[in-house]
Order: structure tokens, then C-alpha cells, then sequence
């Protein structure tokens, strides 16, 4: 494993030797057992999107194994001002041990792999976002001790959460069932991994989707980048939202996932987020356990 790009990309015991070794250092870290395991090294953070969770878990992940962070907004690099990308992969591979980079297009974090020589993970493209999976697998595994042959379903907008829940779901062995409107249906790539997959339900009913459901996921209606679109989206999702009669037909102790931030009374209520609060804190704690296990995966001795 070189880079995580997407979840497309991992096998399933990739998948499982991050989470097992994101486990190992949550344990580390509770205990104050040190691990320094990218002590002297340099990970630079690109960020064309902002962030709250991206930044300070991988700057603190970072610092926590022993690493410098160096925080690069599209401000401070010249690919802000137009130099191209593998330029600036060319060049940041000779300063540099890996990259993270949060952007909007995901030909740019594959550009970056390819031009470069240092490990890239994506943290966040429009199309996928594998390292908040990785933490929501580590989350519903820590609850159930188990992954296989649970059902996880998604209700709302098919954008790069659902993508990556879908792939990282199947991966893992989970019944993976989706809830979006006809014209917000996750990617054609991803709909065509899954399709011939029995684990997995695509429908336009959330409803049918959250029968028996163990865990829940929602996200935003309108994410970043799609400000302009706010009203049409509300009114396509108006039938999607996270509520009472929604988790009436789940499982009796199913859990909620979301991964922040969340607009209460839009696609998760009030009642059922502070219900599922801890559920939730946990999942976002998670994403630094998580993203220090991809960046030992990716940049440790081996």
C-alpha cells in the first residue's frame, strides 16, 4: 500500500490492518504509552477546502507520532496560482515524507501520486472520502466487536460519504443499504463495484432502506462547494432527515453516524443527534486514530 487515494484502491486486509492498528494506538494514547513513530519526519497538509476535523486531527495525529505538520493552504503554494500539480508533487516530494491533501477533485490527488514519491492520502475529494470511513468502521466495530454481516444504511445525498461508505461497507462485509433522491445517487463507479454485490440495496425510500438497520449515517444536504444549491436540495431531501419515525423501524439499539459538521432539523434532528451524541464524538475522535494508522501504514519504518 503506497497511498490512500480511495477505498476502491484497498484490499480488505488493508483495510483491516489500519483498523487494528488504529485500535492499538487509541489504546497507546488512553495510557499515555508513547509512540513516536514518525519521529524526524514531515507530512505536509494541503488544503484547497477548509476544514475543522481534517486539520486538527492529522496536525495533532502528526505530532502525537512524533512528525512536524506543515499546514499549506492553496494561499500559501504557487499551485494557487496556477503552477501545475506535478510541479508542486515534484517538488514537495524532495522537502517532504508524505502529503495529505483535501481538495475538490479526485484527478488531483491521483496527479499527486503519480507525479510524486512520497506517500499521498486524500483527505477529502468530491468523490470519496476514505480516511472519516476508516474512522467510522473503527467506531461500529468498537460497539459491536464485530464488522461482517451487520447493516449499515445511508440516508441522503449520494456524495463522497455515501461513495466511500459503500465501498468501505461491502469491503468490510457489511449489508450496505442507500437512501437518495433518483438524481443524488452515489457515483456511476461506485454503483458498478457494488451492483452485482448481494450486500447491497440501492432505493429512493429511506424508510425501506433503515429496516433492521445497526447503524445509521447521514450527512449534509449541501455540502462545500454546492452553497448555490441550498434551496433545490433542501426541497429534493425535504423526506430524507434522521428522525424519530426513521429510527422507529431500525434496530432497537441501532447506533448514528455522522460526520460532521451536522445542521440540526435538516437532515438528522435535534432529539435524535443529542441522543447519539456520543455515538457521534466518538466517530469524530476516531478520525485521529485512524488517520495516524493510514500515515504509519504509509510512512513508518517498515
Amino acid at each position: 500500500m503506497k497511498h490512500l487515494l480511495k477505498l476502491l484502491d484497498c484490499s480488505t486486509d488493508e483495510i483491516k490492518q489500519i483498523l487494528d492498528l488504529a485500535d492499538q494506538l487509541k489504546y497507546e494514547k488512553k495510557h499515555n504509552i508513547p509512540h513516536p513513530l514518525l519521529a524526524g519526519k514531515s507530512v505536509g497538509l494541503i488544503f484547497q477546502k477548509s476544514s475543522t476535523r481534517t486539520r486538527v486531527s492529522f496536525e495533532t495525529g502528526i505530532y502525537q507520532l512524533g512528525g512536524q505538520p506543515l499546514f499549506l493552504s492553496a494561499r500559501d503554494l504557487q499551485i494557487g496560482r496556477g503552477e501545475p500539480v506535478q510541479d508542486t508533487a515534484r517538488v514537495l516530494s524532495r522537502y517532504l515524507d508524505g502529503i495529505m491533501i483535501r481538495t475538490y477533485a479526485q484527478k488531483e490527488v491521483e496527479d499527486l501520486a503519480k507525479m510524486g514519491s512520497i506517500p499521498i492520502i486524500n483527505g477529502l475529494t468530491d468523490f470519496c472520502h476514505p480516511c472519516q470511513v476508516l474512522a467510522d468502521l473503527m467506531t461500529i466495530r468498537e460497539k459491536y466487536g464485530k464488522l461482517a454481516g451487520l447493516k449499515m444504511c445511508y440516508i441522503g445525498d449520494g456524495n463522497n460519504m455515501a461513495n466511500s461508505l459503500i465501498v468501505g461497507g461491502l469491503k468490510m462485509g457489511l449489508n450496505v443499504s442507500i437512501a437518495t433522491p433518483k438524481n443524488y445517487q452515489p457515483a456511476a463507479e461506485v454503483l458498478a463495484f457494488a451492483k452485482e454485490n448481494p450486500n447491497f440495496f440501492l432505493t429512493d425510500d429511506p424508510f425501506e432502506a433503515a429496516v433492521d438497520a445497526d447503524i445509521v449515517f447521514t450527512d449534509t444536504w449541501a455540502s462545500m462547494g454546492q452553497e448555490s444549491e441550498k434551496e433545490e436540495r433542501q426541497k429534493a431531501f425535504a423526506g430524507y432527515q434522521v428522525n424519530d419515525a426513521l429510527m422507529a423501524v431500525t434496530k432497537p439499539d441501532a447506533m448514528v453516524q455522522h460526520c460532521l459538521p451536522a445542521y440540526r432539523g435538516q437532515e438528522i434532528t435535534e432529539k435524535v443527534f443529542e441522543e447519539h451524541a456520543d455515538e457521534i464524538f466518538e466517530e469524530a475522535e476516531n478520525r485521529l486514530h485512524a488517520q495516524k494508522a493510514v500515515m504509519v501504514t504509509l510512512m513508518g519504518n517498515k
